[in-house]
């Protein structure tokens, strides 16, 4: 039964779509069988892992009532459900009783042909991220290393505790990690305080690993690649294969850990 993550945060630029491209490249490489679902209208993730969303389904059908399967495309690291701009009509075309289940009504058919399914969710409040939330065992939550970031960390809060009380009682954070870092600067330094009281007061676990900015991730996301088959000794995906193995520590894979 897979472990089902949605990487969150309602601000943009974060690097979302980023550690969803990551951390599929790192649990793949380790030996997981990994899903990647593109919610986000922009369709980057989907680019990044060169799949088509031009002459094949996407995560747009599904939500019209295609059958998930005939969406899943294979890629360098795992498979995907592709989106494209499409979805940025799904708030207009579904405002019936009920809406916020289709995601998870969709991937019930295929949890058990995965360990993991990663959820790259739209930077906004919309249905597609109160779908992904009601389909999600737990949210991962980037964030970059300024106060802005951290300030809409307490609205995203807000929206998992709204879902928790009335669609998914089970949802928890898995934590939240910093992005784009400098390191040993005494902003980050400031900025990593900052963090910690925040999600502190928000009872949200700060995660230990934080990614270090680099042009490498963005190279290998233009060049369509896995990063942990060409870019593997670069500091960011060494970043990245820490993070995942504190998940692993903290138990957020439960028990497809053998």
């Amino acid at each position: 039964m897979a472990v089902v993550i949605s990487v969150s945060n309602q601000k943009g630029g974060v690097g979302k779509t980023t550690s969803t491209y990551a951390l599929a490249s790192v649990f793949t490489t380790v030996g997981y069988k990994v899903l990647s679902i593109d919610l986000d209208g922009q369709g980057n993730l989907t680019f990044a892992l060169n799949a088509d969303s031009e002459n094949s389904k996407t995560s747009y059908d599904v939500f019209c009532g295609d059958d998930i399967e005939v969406a899943i495309q294979h890629t360098h690291s795992g498979d995907i459900v592709p989106a494209n701009i499409l979805l940025s009509s799904i708030e207009l075309e579904f405002t019936g009783r009920g809406r916020e289940f289709i995601l998870k009504k969709a991937i019930e058919k295929v949890l058990n042909k995965y360990d993991i399914i990663l959820i790259d969710s739209p930077p906004a409040l919309s249905i597609l991220t109160i779908n992904a939330f009601t389909a999600s065992d737990c949210v991962l939550v980037p964030m970059q290393a300024d106060i802005f970031s951290l300030q809409g960390l307490a609205q995203l809060y807000d929206t998992i505790s709204r879902v928790q009380k009335y669609c998914n009682p089970n949802l928890k954070f898995a934590g939240m990690f910093l992005t784009r870092l400098t390191f040993r600067t005494n902003f980050a330094l400031e900025v990593r305080g900052t963090a910690q009281m925040i999600a502190d007061s928000l009872h949200i676990p700060l995660l230990q690993t934080q990614i270090r900015n680099s042009v490498t991730i963005c190279e290998a996301q233009s060049r369509q690649v896995n990063p942990m088959k060409d870019y593997s000794t670069s500091s960011v995906m060494l970043d990245y294969c820490k993070l995942v193995n504190e998940l692993i520590e903290n138990g957020i894979l439960g028990d497809i850990i053998k």
